[in-house]
């Protein structure tokens, strides 16, 4: 009898130590969530409060959505697991998986420092409890989970064995890349939140990022600008031209510089020309689009360095997403390819910008 009492309690004592034990992320906190010392909606909002009014409610409506942001923590489990709820219905859409949309995906730093991916999701309701990993190799390890970028975010928690060792990891201090541009910032059409081009970026910089991309509504508005103001950041980058006019680039884009050098004087600014189109060189009515608009950008640079604008920097994009038309989507919206292709040629510019090696 006593030994059977003894094989009970310990065969309880080795339920308990792995039974899940659930953090709230909101304990510690994410980054990529801007103005964070300020009032929000929801917890997961990208942009505070007092936004809404003041940007387009198209604006304001998509600021609900978590792109960009990633929870940072260590751990030794040999398990990790993830519970979230979403906040809309529509899981996926005709041209991105679910998995982009609304799932988390996790990438974890290896033994010489760089991130690796680890772990996806493949979400198939509002209200998600998925195993990300089990098992995983021994030791403490840092990790990153981005969380779904068409998709807002009403909690998230990570549950790892109750005897593992579990450190939640603040945002880092060190300034942000801010992102500002249209559904390609945003994430369509990524397969995983990680694969957007701000999260490979951010991954190679090792720095954090903010992404405010807003699908078919990035265009230079200086409501926007107004609050990209506040945020000290490393560098602004404004991808908007796919979602704009050449009279457009023209009316905006030299104010929208001007308000942020005004208010930054020594942030870098880097603008970014238009991808073209996969099929552009078969549509003359395309290629004269990204023509024109690509000119108007072009007169707006020079405009602003005539006029003794500094620390501002330029991006081509005919071969953001390379030159063999493989890189999207469905002609406009990059693939994982193209996210890649698009990272590879952001990343010269924002080094030099940074003054980065």
């Amino acid at each position: 009898m006593r030994n059977l009492t003894f094989l009970l309690a310990m065969a309880i004592t080795a339920l308990a130590q792995n039974e899940t034990q659930w953090r709230d992320v909101t304990e510690w906190g994410v980054e990529g969530r801007g103005w964070a010392d300020q009032e929000r909606k929801r917890w997961f909002d990208r942009f505070p409060a007092k936004a809404e009014g003041k940007v387009t409610k198209a604006v304001w409506s998509l600021s609900r959505h978590s792109a960009g942001m990633m929870v940072r923590f260590k751990t030794d489990a040999t398990t990790i697991r993830a519970k979230w709820k979403l906040l809309s219905s529509r899981l996926g859409m005709p041209h991105m998986p679910p998995s982009g949309v609304s799932g988390l995906d996790l990438y974890a730093r290896d033994s010489k420092g760089q991130w690796r991916w680890a772990a996806a999701t493949k979400p198939n309701k509002q209200d998600m409890e998925a195993t990300l990993l089990s098992g995983i190799a021994p030791g403490m390890r840092e990790y990153a989970l981005y969380l779904p970028l068409y998709n807002g975010t009403e909690s998230l928690e990570i549950g790892v064995p109750a005897a593992a060792k579990f450190e939640g990891l603040a945002s880092r201090k060190a300034k942000p890349l801010v992102f500002y541009g249209t559904s390609i910032t945003h994430g369509a059409c990524a397969s995983r939140p990680g694969l957007a081009h701000p999260a490979i970026l951010g991954r190679r910089l090792d720095m954090p990022v903010i992404n405010i991309g807003f699908s078919g509504n990035g265009r230079m508005h200086k409501e926007v600008g107004n609050l990209m103001a506040e945020v000290d950041s490393a560098c602004y980058v404004i991808d908007c031209l796919p979602n704009l006019q050449p009279a457009a680039v023209t009316e905006r884009c030299v104010p929208l510089v001007k308000q942020l050098r005004k208010a930054r004087p020594n942030t870098p600014i880097v603008l970014v020309e238009d991808r073209r189109f996969a099929n552009s060189w078969l549509l003359p009515a395309k290629a004269k689009f990204h023509d024109d608009n690509q000119a108007a950008l072009q007169k707006a640079y020079k405009q602003l360095k005539a006029a003794g604008v500094k620390q501002l920097h330029y991006l081509c994009g005919d071969l953001l997403l390379g030159g063999d038309t493989e890189g999207t989507t469905n002609g406009s919206h990059p693939n994982d390819l193209g996210f890649l292709r698009q990272a590879d040629a952001f990343e010269p510019v924002l080094r030099q910008a940074l003054s980065l090696k």
